[in-house]
């Protein structure tokens, strides 16, 4: 049973103050013709999955999970949704047309969102099925379904989202054929088409990538992509980047460097119960940005 309005009242929010690098003064922000507020439904690693919970990750409540999300941004009438990468999982034995059935029923349900919805692509997905299956199993709105990395405007902005699943030397990633979850890469071709997008582009920017675009390190394993000095040269010298949203790490942090803000996301799958779910509403406007957090999602603040 869908408890929108309650969790609505326990929201919170950080504000991302300042000004951003180059001529992108909030001021100016060109959003709409007469300035609305662009709304953002955020998700990350829901992890669905038949299986059995396994440490803090229980994968069958993910659907439930995502069945909530999915009613409060309809009432909340937010403009877009995205998932932020490992949508889905699998289960002990890995079979490719199990992992297809767990990836076909959380689609069916972020399907009923009541707009344009769209995916990061996440480590996990491509386990025991490959990058082309994930993608002609799921819709990213108005995208044709053989990119994994794409751009879309919306109200006056222009949204890119990254793919990282990839060897260095460009070929795509595939977990049940030995690639290295800790080996992740933006590719010279992707890399090329991020600075000719940007190139084209005359408005504030976001970012969206399910693995962290600024160094990262959870104890021992490395969380951030390999070459991300290279995509964040990119970023910054574009001055039109305001922000880069991630998950992957399955916790919350903030930063600022280079005229950018990085932001990382909890995990939907961690922990048991409707109150253990994690989403966000991002709010963009000519005054700034602030996050909208549901459930596990904290307060924070960030600072130039």
């Amino acid at each position: 049973m869908k408890q929108s309005h309650f969790y609505i009242d326990r929201r919170k929010f950080l504000k991302l103050s300042g000004a951003f690098t180059g001529s992108l003064l909030l001021s100016s922000f060109n959003l709409s013709a007469n300035g609305k507020t662009i709304r953002i439904g955020l998700v990350t690693d829901t992890h669905y999955a038949d299986a059995d919970a396994r440490g803090t990750r229980y994968y069958r409540e993910s659907l439930d999970k995502m069945r909530e999300f999915v009613g409060v941004m309809n009432d909340e009438k937010v403009d877009f949704v995205m998932h932020l990468g490992d949508f889905k999982d699998q289960d002990d034995q890995q079979l490719e047309e199990d992992t297809l059935k767990y990836l076909r029923d959380i689609e069916s349900v972020y399907a009923r969102f009541k707009g344009p919805r769209y995916h990061c692509l996440g480590n996990h997905d491509v386990d025991s099925i490959r990058k082309e299956q994930f993608l002609s199993n799921i819709e990213n709105t108005g995208i044709t379904k053989d990119r994994s990395y794409y751009s879309f405007d919306q109200k006056g902005m222009h949204f890119i989202v990254l793919d990282a699943n990839y060897h260095e030397d460009g070929r795509n990633h595939f977990y049940k054929e030995g690639a290295d979850w800790t080996n992740t890469n933006i590719p010279e071709f992707e890399l090329e088409w991020l600075k000719a997008d940007l190139e084209r582009n005359s408005k504030p920017t976001i970012v969206f990538c399910h693995h962290p675009l600024f160094e990262y390190f959870h104890g021992q394993s490395q969380m951030h992509v390999n070459n991300y000095k290279q995509v964040k040269a990119i970023l910054e010298d574009s001055g039109k980047v305001m922000a880069v949203f991630q998950g992957h790490v399955h916790e919350e942090r903030f930063d600022h460097q280079g005229g950018i803000h990085f932001a990382t996301q909890m995990a939907m799958v961690d922990g048991s119960g409707a109150e253990n779910s994690s989403f966000s509403i991002l709010e963009i406007d000519r005054k700034g940005i602030q996050l909208l957090g549901y459930k596990r999602a904290s307060d924070h603040k960030m600072k130039k």
